[in-house]
């Protein structure tokens, strides 16, 4: 991947155990201590959040040149990472047997966040035009991950939810599905009984970007009761990306 830079930040993947766990202290800030999270690889001690498939993933760093701090992070799975791991982590959420039988590369994307101090600005522009360089490195053509609404009340999530059912379900080739075990079904409004205003509110800024650029979601939320979140499955396909919102996150001003 090419390193992405501006006069203050840059974004390069990690490239060694100090790097990743920068990442894992940072996740850690928000997914643990904002957020309510947990899992059985989290270290209190060392205040990391991680978990098995860490060493199979890439990691995105994006660095604050005025401080030296890792501000922001994503981490990414290719096809041969998540078979060496044994399956992708959206697998233990995800029935993902028809988009891996599609034939098309496809890469898995977590773990996004961006430190408190950071968010609003030009922060996640600089980590999504280092994905888009990695994307095109890699030729890929499908991309996809959970992604979290804060909470585990289904009630509370109910219009947004509906909404994303009703006007962003995948189309049936790229369609995935819960896993039965903590399927949440997501239409639970119906859709003439929607404001969708107001439930569009409710959606996460990171699902609102995806959306944006013409993404989709599976069949399903998953309750992920250990890391205190509802998860849905975001799926894009490179095709159909929206030209102008992909020319946005491509250029990271400097």
């Amino acid at each position: 991947m090419t390193d992405v830079a501006s006069s203050r930040f840059s974004v390069s993947l990690a490239a060694s155990t100090a790097d990743l766990e920068a990442a894992q202290r940072l996740r850690y800030q928000v997914f643990v201590e904002e957020l309510g999270g947990g899992g059985p690889m989290v270290d209190h001690d060392a205040r990391l959040e991680r978990d098995r498939f860490d060493p199979f993933f890439d990691h995105l760093l994006l660095r604050d040149h005025s401080n030296g701090e890792i501000v922001g992070v994503y981490r990414v799975m290719r096809e041969d990472q998540a078979r060496a791991a044994g399956q992708f982590y959206s697998e233990d959420e995800y029935d993902l047997a028809g988009l891996k039988a599609s034939g098309r590369r496809m890469l898995e994307l977590g773990r996004s966040c961006v430190h408190r101090d950071y968010r609003g600005g030009m922060a996640m522009f600089h980590l999504w035009s280092a994905l888009a360089g990695y994307i095109d490195d890699h030729n890929i053509e499908v991309l996809f991950g959970v992604a979290s609404f804060h909470g585990t009340d289904v009630a509370a999530l109910a219009e947004a939810l509906s909404l994303l059912h009703h006007r962003h379900l995948a189309p049936p080739e790229l369609r995935v599905r819960a896993l039965a075990a903590a399927f949440q079904r997501m239409d639970l409004i119906a859709e003439e009984d929607l404001d969708r205003r107001a439930a569009m509110r409710m959606v996460p800024s990171l699902i609102k970007a995806y959306l944006r650029m013409g993404g989709f979601v599976g069949e399903g939320a998953f309750i992920d009761h250990a890391f205190n979140t509802t998860d849905v499955c975001l799926i894009l396909d490179t095709a159909r990306i929206n030209k102008n919102q992909a020319r946005l996150y491509r250029t990271a001003p400097v």
